[in-house]
């Protein structure tokens, strides 16, 4: 997705870069890993935490001044894939 320079993205972890309050914010709900993974509505799910974002609706998980976000998903066995961007309504 082009965060980090390829082999890099290692240092944008150990440097905060994609932590909640760092500059690339990165799952701030903890990602598929702390809520489950139902198949075919992990992507709407990706996409309502977004909007939720973008709203200033996230509650606990709300990044300051979020108006630009991505979503990233793959389906089946890797070979379906699809980046969303998304930017707060004007």
């Amino acid at each position: 997705m082009g965060l980090a320079e390829r082999g890099e993205g290692w240092r944008a972890i150990r440097d905060g870069v994609t932590r909640f309050d760092g500059a690339l914010p990165v799952n701030p709900s903890g990602g598929l890993k702390s809520r489950g993974h139902p198949i075919g509505a992990t992507g709407v799910s990706q996409h309502v935490m977004m909007a939720m974002q973008l709203m200033g609706e996230a509650g606990a998980m709300q990044v300051a001044g979020a108006n630009l976000g991505g979503v990233f998903n793959m389906g089946g066995a890797a070979v379906t894939s699809y980046v969303s961007i998304m930017e707060r309504a004007k």
